[in-house]
């Protein structure tokens, strides 16, 4: 038997239905990020600070479930492979949850809190059984480190098209489902999303295929962490893509504050049924997905790191920009925005196919296969970014005396601003400082696949079969 790693090209319908794996994540974590903070300040009626505390608190259990996931999936054998049988076993709950997060029961304040905390967690252990061997899907769906960069540049395009549904959509069909109950028309939007996250959930497992066949894992949890924090790259990667991820969640999560107290929106349809929160969170996010699609083009010319370390800058100093532009100069505020975004849809994209290349490297390095290790302990520092950065708003909006759906004091929206524009400028400023210690490039890339495939065929046939 030819025990060879099929190096084909990637087909075009496999690269499709992986990336619509991470539209069907971002229909929850863009509504997440965009929306979650304001939803619990001025719909649910929780204190700005407390959903702070919480968005944070949780990470606790992502701290554990996150790394376990990874174990568990590197050591998961069936007829489907090890990553893929999760996309069709976690869909559902991850739906239902999703669902009881927005579902908004009318209860007291502590519980309230409660209830937040209660379903915020269980959805994120959701998103982990699911998204966690998504993401180390990546891993095996070729030996070709081009290929997985293709993959991961349709991953993106779909995120961000996933995102960008959000974004566009949210707000018009929280108003539209709801009218005058908000509460209503979040828990009616969320139900669209999670039935459309099913179903394009099963659609990417049933197009994707685990091609590179690992030997069966018999190393301890304690020789894989030891491999782990090894790869120095990985390291730096992580915290990263850490710093990054807090600069946009926190950027996001005050686009709702910015426009509604700094400018002054009343939320009326300034374009078709966009209103300025869905038409600036729309222009960003088409500028995400060009980001993605340009990505693989600059990589031909550049060093990946080093892409990641320019994007960065140029997005830290949009930002800086931004701050000194007028409430009344909104198209000023949407060029800016979605120049800003688009750099991010570089980076972003850059990441996940940086994390794979960071496996390839470990498995050469220790000869242990641990991407579901290394995907779901990079997955934990984004999903830590992303509740950092949707937290520190929060303790800034209760910093700087901000009372919900009140007209502000000159202090709340200088802190409005500051979270808007000079926050996420200081975390992608280190993001791309911190990428100058990154070591791997192409060249070193190159032997490490070439050493990599040549192992991979020896695996015995009986591994294989079974």
């Amino acid at each position: 038997m030819n025990n060879k790693p099929n190096t084909a090209p990637l087909s075009f319908k496999e690269k499709v239905g992986y990336g619509l794996g991470d539209m069907a994540s971002n229909f929850y974590m863009g509504f997440f990020g965009l929306f979650l903070l304001y939803y619990y300040t001025d719909v649910f009626g929780i204190s700005p600070a407390a959903a702070a505390t919480m968005l944070l608190v949780t990470k606790i259990v992502d701290a554990i479930s996150d790394p376990a996931m990874g174990l568990i999936a590197d050591r998961t054998r069936s007829r489907w492979g090890r990553y893929r049988p999760y996309l069709l076993w976690a869909a559902i709950p991850y739906a239902i949850l999703g669902y009881m997060l927005f579902l908004g029961p009318d209860l007291s304040d502590t519980g309230k809190l409660i209830y937040a905390y209660i379903t915020y967690t269980l959805v994120m252990l959701a998103y982990t059984a699911i998204n966690v061997p998504y993401s180390a899907l990546l891993a095996v769906i070729s030996p070709v480190a081009e290929e997985r960069t293709k993959a991961t540049q349709f991953r993106f395009v779909f995120a961000s098209l996933g995102t960008l549904c959000v974004g566009a959509f949210a707000t018009p069909l929280v108003s539209w489902l709801g009218g005058d109950n908000e509460v209503l028309g979040f828990r009616l939007t969320i139900i669209l999303f999670a039935v459309l996250s099913v179903l394009i959930f099963w659609i990417t497992f049933a197009t994707t295929r685990e091609r590179i066949k690992a030997k069966r894992h018999d190393s301890s949890v304690r020789e894989d962490f030891s491999a782990l924090l090894k790869n120095v790259s990985w390291i730096i990667l992580v915290f990263t893509g850490i710093l990054i991820v807090v600069g946009l969640v926190a950027r996001f999560a005050s686009i709702v504050f910015y426009l509604k107290y700094y400018m002054v929106d009343d939320g009326s349809r300034i374009f078709l049924i966009f209103d300025r929160t869905a038409f600036l969170t729309s222009c960003g996010l088409i500028g995400q997905l060009i980001g993605a699609l340009i990505t693989p083009m600059l990589t031909r010319r550049f060093e990946k790191n080093h892409l990641v370390i320019g994007m960065n800058l140029l997005h830290a100093a949009l930002l800086a920009l931004c701050f000194f532009i007028p409430p009344d100069q909104f198209a000023a505020i949407v060029v800016v925005h979605s120049i800003g975004i688009l750099t991010f849809g570089v980076v972003i994209t850059l990441l996940f196919s940086m994390y794979t290349d960071c496996a390839e490297y470990g498995e050469w390095r220790t000869g242990k296969h641990t991407a579901g290790l290394i995907v779901s302990a990079s997955m934990f520092s984004l999903k830590f970014g992303s509740a950092v950065g949707g937290a520190l708003p929060g303790f800034m909006l209760a910093w700087f005396g901000f009372v919900a759906n009140q007209v502000q004091i000159d202090s709340a929206i200088t802190g409005i601003r500051l979270m808007f524009n000079v926050l996420p400028a200081i975390f992608f400023l280190m993001g791309g400082l911190l990428m100058f210690f990154y070591t791997i490039n192409r060249e070193l890339l190159s032997r490490v696949e070439k050493e990599l495939h040549e192992r991979r065929a020896d695996i015995d046939e009986s591994e294989v079969l079974a």
